[in-house]
């Protein structure tokens, strides 16, 4: 539902917009999904003085507003945004069987669970992934789907807009694939693979059904071949062609681990960023998940054709990826944004500890070089934007979606934090949910609880579907 809100006395606003400007005692007015004015009592003021001008001159706003948020005490922060996820990983968190592994093998041991996929399991895992992706400051969510069991039908990117729509959330699916299993020389299972044709029919399908380009989109799609270990060159190839001539950008894993250049090397003589390169893999229109083990000469490559990564620090310390080399990556301009992964290798799904994590993490490893609180925080909003093309997300200005969280300082957990709010979220962190989200001009999580779903319902559906999807593989765990 799109109309008008009004955030009035924003105690401290941080923009991300290109001159990180930071706004104290502001109003930010909204009409239609979109910030139409920013400034001193924007509510109230004529909206010929307003940023921009972009409000018709002489109008009054102030009596207009549908809803309106006191910010009197609240950090205003534009919308997270996630450019990695597996949301049906949601189910399979915690096991104890794969917590000690690297990635070849948990992926081998998890297929055996992941292949009872069905709608239900896609369904509830996208409700209470991105549900709790929401109550940390989400605002856009990008899911990588690439497990089509061909007893799941053909409903699983359905059920994923379902969940998305039903929780008010911008969400950005990708069709994911695999045509690559274990008898061919890849990880999967046989169950879980589907042949050429059959992906290419539904990815084009998928993008006739839900993608929208249009500016402000609540729903787009994008074409995702697993990884280059799981999905041959005539698949990579061939949906790199029809991604661009539907007009849907492209992403897969890449660099992720030694064991993955290994396989590309012995296989096709071809580290992996050369291998994609030689089936059309690079643009623009090209982002890769993980992307650890590129060289400075194959970073360089990236940031001359403008390919994309989604750093995922906490997965790749779990599954001891490695580290990315991420200050290389901002000097010379690479495409980069923040993303938490599945949730089986992470195990959750919550941006602002994925903020955190990733400034500790290359505070340790780079000291000086290391990426400040604030780049981290424009990695995660500005750098997510661009990796996933959206030019109207990512900061708060005139003109831009309407897309932000609000958190209260007058919090036990923040007291002697306010000294630096643009960094606040990666020094300091949030422990626990943000106070208010907002997305497309909705307010969709309110002192921190979803506004759109009932949270207790949600979660004993979600726990009965996790039981029942369990209970058809055949790992014994405590149910």
């Amino acid at each position: 539902m799109k109309g008008t809100l009004l955030v009035k006395n924003v105690k401290h606003l941080v923009t991300c917009d290109g001159d990180d400007r930071l706004l104290d005692g502001v109003d930010v007015f909204i009409r239609d999904g979109v910030i139409a004015g920013i400034g001193q009592e924007a509510g109230t003021l004529e909206a010929g003085t307003l940023e921009s001008g972009t409000l018709e001159s002489g109008t009054q706003e102030s009596g207009t507003a549908e809803d309106v948020i006191d910010a009197s005490n609240m950090v205003m922060y534009p919308g997270l945004i996630n450019t990695h996820h597996h949301l049906y990983q949601t189910f399979s968190r915690n096991l104890p069987q794969v917590q000690n592994m690297e990635l070849f093998p948990w992926l081998k041991t998890l297929y055996e669970i992941w292949k009872h996929v069905d709608e239900d399991v896609v369904c509830y895992s996208a409700l209470t992934g991105m549900g709790e992706l929401l109550k940390t400051g989400c605002t856009t969510c990008l899911d990588h789907h690439y497990v089509f069991p061909g007893s799941a039908g053909d409903g699983l990117l359905d059920a994923q807009f379902g969940a998305a729509d039903a929780l008010g959330i911008r969400f950005h699916a990708t069709r994911g694939s695999m045509d690559l299993s274990v008898k061919d020389g890849g990880l999967p299972p046989d169950s879980v693979v589907q042949t050429v044709d059959q992906i290419l029919k539904d990815s084009e399908r998928a993008v006739k059904k839900f993608h929208d380009k249009s500016r402000y989109s609540m729903h787009q799609v994008a074409l995702a071949p697993c990884s280059p270990f799981s999905v041959t060159g005539t698949l990579l190839k061939e949906s790199a062609q029809l991604a661009r001539e539907l007009g849907v950008r492209l992403h897969t894993h890449l660099a992720e681990t030694k064991d993955e250049e290994r396989f590309t090397t012995e296989r096709f003589g071809m580290r992996p960023l050369e291998y994609m390169e030689s089936l059309g893999w690079m643009g623009e229109d090209v982002w890769f998940a993980h992307g650890i083990h590129f060289t400075e000469d194959e970073l360089k490559r990236l940031a001359e054709t403008g390919t994309g990564v989604a750093h995922c620090p906490i997965s790749n310390m779990k599954l001891s990826s490695g580290v990315a080399l991420v200050p290389k990556m901002l000097e010379l301009g690479v495409p980069l944004g923040l993303a938490v992964d599945g949730s089986a290798s992470n195990d959750g799904s919550n941006l602002l500890e994925e903020m955190r994590v990733a400034y500790l993490l290359h505070r340790l490893w780079w000291s000086r070089q290391a990426p400040s609180a604030y780049d981290i925080l424009k990695i995660a909003t500005r750098g997510s934007a661009r990796v996933l093309g959206r030019d109207d997300l990512g900061q708060i200005a005139v003109g831009m979606a309407a897309d932000f969280f609000l958190v209260d300082m007058n919090r036990m957990e923040l007291t002697g934090a306010q000294f630096d709010p643009k960094s606040m979220l990666c020094t300091v962190g949030l422990k626990g949910s943000v106070d208010y989200t907002v997305v497309n001009g909705e307010i969709v999580v309110k002192e921190g609880r979803l506004v759109r779903v009932d949270e207790e319902r949600t979660v004993e559906k979600a726990n009965l579907a996790v039981r029942k999807y369990m209970g058809r593989s055949s790992c014994s765990l405590p149910l």
